[in-house]
Order: C-alpha cells, then structure tokens, then sequence
C-alpha cells in the first residue's frame, strides 16, 4: 500500500492498532475538507501493528484528545517535508469536552451549556473524575 509522503501537515504515528478510528471521531477528521489519511493495522516493529493518521494540512490536533485515546502515540508536525517537532503523548491532568459525564444527578445532565471537565485522578488505572460530581470515567 502506498500512502504519499506530506509536504506539509500532521502525522499521528504508532497508534495502538484499532484505536485509529476513535481518535478520527474525537478529532472530527472527517469533518475537514483537505486529504486524511487513516491506516488500520500497519506493521511496526516496535508494536506488531499499529495505525497512522495523516493530515495533510497544516491545522492544530488537539493533544489532550491524542494523548487520552493512546498515551504511547506520537504526533509529528511535517514542513517542507520534513518532521520539524516531535511530540510524544500522554495522559493528560484535565479532560474538556471530550468525555461526558454518565451520573444523572450530575449537574451536567441539567445544565448543558457547562463543560464537561474531567481529572486524572489515577494515572496508573487511567481513572479521570468527574470535576463537578466525581463521577468515574475509566479510559
């Protein structure tokens, strides 16, 4: 398969194989009108599989949403076809408007216009918390 190389744009790499379509969802990719490409399932050597998503705009990820679905990605930024920055994901302290919160009795659930903030709470579990109820969200 042959996915030509970008001049200029975004290259989600060393995705954990089947995790690409949700971070294309949450990102709202498909909402864009320059070329997105998402590979499901290419070899890698250091995961057996992975996914890549490649944007060829240059437009700003939101990172907190990367590093949410999968800590262990990597976002590179392409100029003039070259990686000019090298960021390396991970779970970020404060979720915004990226989860929602399940309680019913959660203040979000009657106020719509509210953010839904979450915290990282415990890192190791990939538990995010509620900021209003401290309702759990597991990753």
């Amino acid at each position: 398969m042959n996915i030509d190389p970008i001049k200029n744009g975004v290259v989600i790499d060393h995705i954990t194989a089947g995790c690409g379509m949700k971070l294309y969802t949450l990102l709202g990719l498909g909402g864009l009108n320059v070329p997105v490409a998402l590979i499901t399932n290419a070899q890698s050597g250091k995961k057996g599989k992975k996914d890549v998503i490649k944007i060829d705009a240059d437009i700003n990820v939101d990172l907190d949403v990367v590093g949410f679905v999968d800590p262990g990605a990597t976002v590179n930024v392409i100029r003039d076809g070259k990686v000019a920055e090298k960021k390396n994901m991970k779970l970020p302290s404060k979720l915004v408007n990226v989860i929602k919160c399940r309680n019913p009795r959660c203040i979000t659930s009657t106020e719509q216009e509210l953010d839904q903030i979450f915290m990282l709470t415990d890192e190791k579990n990939k538990t995010y918390r509620c900021l209003y109820c401290e309702g759990k969200a597991n990753v």
